[in-house]
């Protein structure tokens, strides 16, 4: 029998909306979901691109105003996809309209749009999700088991880092993502907002922190994204970067454990080093999300002579997640931590599930990076006011 359809509209159509489409075709292959995802409409403003968009990964339509989209009754989720300067205005209409949202990361501009967002998704009753898919590798979810199974005990440090180095040519032009009216920070919101969100949902909250920031190339020429990282370049005109191009900053967590957190997208041979370590009284754990399958765990229970940083390969059917794809030992990538990640999403709009994170990690997470933010200005500690 066939099963009901989860109609998605999507607003934004390049790097993010390609990995979410494939997300979303493929989830009925490997998922035994209540609903079936159907890739409905897709919105952009360039209507030869958006078409296009829609005609490669499967859209049953296109349109050129968000709108509406956001108004046609035959939509259930409002995926979006867009530079983070729209995310506040879109996800807001689109709770008010009564469909449920998927919001790429971060969540807002501020924090006080993102309150606004986290209200009108409650005053509504829909569900809302932040797209912060790391946290749905099976490796990581794995460490998160062993913390809260207590198997490293009480935890010491968290050390995090995400490094990248795809804008360190001078002449990688001045792309949205370096402007901060459209994109709010630089590395800190791009991908330090991701290592945050690995340390809270591992971890726990932040309670102050010391950040400093850096912008290392103060002009380039004119641009424009033309799909994944890639960029091309008007060499007659530039503009001044007033985002930052690395951060780095320490912090005290609620439980007691010290942080120490970088993101940088200077690192020069580091394409998408996501990696975090983190040391309690029992044990330690290790990941890089660019072997992600792997989580290196150490057991301070383990026979003396026997001690050390074991390897395991999350791929066996007893992690979580991995018995929907392959046999033991067949690796999954970048692109099965949005299926997952999705799959939780549609499996609670029908049983009421909890998913994150959500809408009120988001805020959590914007009320971090303006404390990073207010600490590399004042150079001073700062004591991260959650709202």
């Amino acid at each position: 029998m066939s099963k009901r359809a989860l109609r998605i509209g999507m607003i934004g159509y390049q790097f993010m909306g390609k990995a979410h489409s494939h997300a979303f075709r493929d989830l009925d292959f490997f998922f035994d979901l209540p609903v079936t995802p159907v890739l409905q409409a897709i919105a952009g403003r360039n209507e030869g691109a958006v078409r296009q968009a829609a005609e490669q990964y499967g859209f049953a339509s296109y349109d050129t105003d968000w709108r509406r989209l956001i108004e046609r009754d035959d939509i259930d989720v409002i995926d979006i996809v867009t530079p983070n300067v729209a995310h506040a205005e879109m996800a807001i209409a689109a709770a008010q309209a009564g469909k449920h949202v998927i919001c790429e990361k971060p969540l807002a501009m501020t924090v006080e749009e993102a309150v606004r967002m986290r209200e009108a998704v409650e005053k509504s009753g829909v569900r809302a999700l932040l797209c912060h898919n790391y946290r749905y590798a099976p490796a990581v979810q794995l460490a998160k088991r062993l913390i809260d199974d207590g198997r490293l005990g009480r935890i010491y440090h968290v050390r995090a880092q995400y490094l990248q180095d795809w804008i360190m040519d001078p002449n990688f032009p001045l792309v949205w993502r370096l402007r901060k009216e459209v994109t709010g920070s630089g590395a800190l919101g791009d991908i330090g907002a991701h290592i945050l969100d690995l340390a809270r949902f591992l971890v726990g909250e932040v309670r102050d922190l010391a950040a400093t920031m850096e912008t290392f190339i103060k002009e380039r020429p004119l641009g424009e994204m033309s799909g994944g990282l890639e960029a091309r370049a008007d060499r007659s005109q530039t503009g001044n970067v007033d985002v930052d191009d690395a951060v780095a900053f320490l912090t005290h967590f609620e439980n007691g454990a010290l942080g120490v957190f970088e993101a940088t997208r200077f690192a020069a041979g580091n394409r998408n080093g996501n990696r975090f370590e983190i040391n309690g009284e029992r044990g330690s754990l290790r990941w890089d999300l660019e072997n992600m399958n792997l989580l290196h765990v150490y057991l301070e229970d383990d026979e003396p002579g026997l001690q050390g940083f074991r390897t395991i390969n999350c791929t066996e059917p007893v992690h979580p997640f991995a018995d929907k794809y392959w046999p033991a030992g067949h690796i999954i990538g970048y692109e099965h931590t949005f299926m997952n990640l999705f799959a939780t999403f549609v499996k609670s709009l029908v049983d009421g599930s909890p998913c994150k994170p959500d809408f009120e990690d988001g805020v959590r997470n914007q009320c971090i990076l303006d404390t990073v933010e207010r600490s590399a200005a004042t150079k001073q500690w700062e004591t991260v006011e959650y709202r």
